[in-house]
């Protein structure tokens, strides 16, 4: 990785911290790593306004997010269960910066799931806010792969209260991360093996 794709690397991870850690240790050491970065970038000649680099008045794009398709051998699809709406979804969440796509699915899977996982195929990219159970003023294109178990011990994080296995035609409460059309989109091209769907 290059020096200032590095430094912005950890100015994002900073940012991303400060913006959503409640801790005020971790706040304090989400500024002294946003500091340390700023101050890096002065001496490597890549001078780094965090304001500027990631602001909130930029050219506006789509958020760009990842989910994962896991099934085990009964053929039965792994979800885990947001503490945000205690509604189940898929495993996956927002991109990182300089990370691909398969890099991001292959990363929240392991975070939610604890598996390690191979990506398979990419499945469907869809403009999300029209999936959407209820009115969004977030736009964002999702990128659904199918994975294959290789490794790991199955187990949540922090941010989830559960974690299983069910049959599609059987499943739970579905939080607003992931909506059964969707959902439908991507089973679609699993079992009949179709080209990425896209809108």
């Amino acid at each position: 990785m290059e020096w200032n794709h590095f430094l912005s690397k950890l100015l994002s991870i900073s940012k991303i911290g400060l913006k959503f850690s409640k801790d005020p240790y971790a706040l304090e050491n989400y500024q002294e790593l946003q500091d340390l970065v700023v101050l890096q970038s002065q001496e490597i000649d890549q001078i780094i306004d965090p304001v500027k680099l990631y602001p909130k008045d930029t050219y506006p794009t789509p958020n760009v997010s990842v989910r994962v398709m896991i099934f085990n051998e009964k053929n039965q699809l792994l979800m885990v269960q947001e503490k945000s709406d205690n509604g189940y979804a898929v495993p996956g969440g927002w991109c990182d910066v300089f990370e691909s796509a398969r890099q991001n699915a292959i990363k929240e899977a392991k975070q939610e799931t604890g598996l390690d996982v191979e990506i398979v195929r990419l499945c469907a990219v869809m403009q999300r806010e029209l999936y959407k159970s209820k009115p969004t003023m977030i736009s964002e294109y999702v990128l659904y792969f199918l994975a294959e178990i290789k490794g790991g011990t199955l187990a949540y994080n922090h941010e989830l209260s559960d974690i299983g296995f069910f049959d599609y035609n059987a499943l739970p409460v579905l939080s607003f991360k992931t909506s059964q059309r969707e959902l439908d989109i991507a089973m679609d091209v699993i079992r009949h093996q179709k080209d990425v769907y896209f809108d």
